[in-house]
């Protein structure tokens, strides 16, 4: 089956656009309420670690859209890390 490369384009860039816009979300709402204790941190490692699998996956194969959307994933997952142990240390006090 041939597909044509400006479907894949879409296609990747959409696809890439609906995974990362749920971490955005996350951010913005724990960034407004200052809490993010219904996040677990260990999803959030596990989920990272595949990322980072996949960023490496997409380096190998030579897909951009596969090492762009994990790259930012990658850091967005961070963001949410660095803001849940900052605010769950924040609350405790």
């Amino acid at each position: 089956m041939e597909v044509d490369g400006i479907f894949l384009t879409i296609l990747g860039t959409l696809a890439g656009i609906l995974i990362l816009s749920g971490w955005v979300e996350q951010i913005i709402k724990g960034y407004k309420t200052k809490s993010l204790k219904d996040v677990s941190k260990y999803l959030m490692i596990l989920i990272s670690a595949g990322a980072a699998l996949w960023l490496l996956y997409g380096i190998i194969v030579n897909d951009v859209f596969i090492i762009g959307t994990n790259l930012a994933a990658i850091v967005l997952m961070i963001t949410v890390l660095i803001m849940k142990k900052r605010y769950d240390k924040e609350n405790t006090r």
